[in-house]
């Protein structure tokens, strides 16, 4: 019995010794894997902030392409058709919407439901108005009658996509 108190006398010291090793060793190796995901997540930032930035920009500037005021100030031209005039502003909002398409990875959800709904009433009031004009009608007829659609709407769907991006864009600043 007293052997074994002998080599427990020796044991025991070195198991305490051990055990408080292992304990500070695993929070040394804990602390500095925090650490190092700190570093991670701030250089992640430094590196992502301007890229989200950067589609804000371009999803401003898209809403800005398909609102109805400029939009039909860059796509209309004398002697256009109600009919040409309609098919080549439904073309330019559908190709200004797919190219900044990619942009709704660095963007929230509502934004990029904003960004659609804006696109799709903005379609579909160029529809109503051009159902409304005859099948001989100028695409200045159309024009006419767009703008005033848009002066019966409170606010028009690229203006509420609008606070929406500037909302979100000046969180992330």
């Amino acid at each position: 019995m007293t052997e074994f108190l002998e080599i427990l006398k020796y044991i025991l010291p070195s198991v305490v010794v051990l055990i408080a090793t292992y304990l500070i060793v695993q929070k040394f190796i804990d602390r500095e894997y925090s650490k190092s995901m700190m570093e991670y997540k701030m250089n992640n930032q430094k590196t992502i902030t301007p890229i989200k930035l950067q589609a804000y920009e371009r999803l401003v500037l898209l809403i800005e392409r398909i609102s109805l005021n400029s939009l039909i100030m860059r796509t209309h031209k004398n002697g256009m058709s109600a009919r040409l005039l309609q098919s080549e502003l439904l073309k330019t909002i559908r190709s200004e919407y797919e190219h900044n398409i990619t942009q709704q990875v660095y963007v929230s959800n509502s934004v990029w439901d904003a960004i659609k709904t804006s696109k799709e009433e903005t379609i579909k009031a160029i529809n109503i108005a051009s159902i409304k004009v005859p099948d001989d009608a100028s695409g200045l007829d159309l024009c006419n009658l767009i703008f005033e659609l848009i002066q019966k709407i409170d606010r028009l769907p690229t203006d509420i996509a609008l606070d929406i991006i500037k909302n979100e864009a000046r969180q992330l600043m």
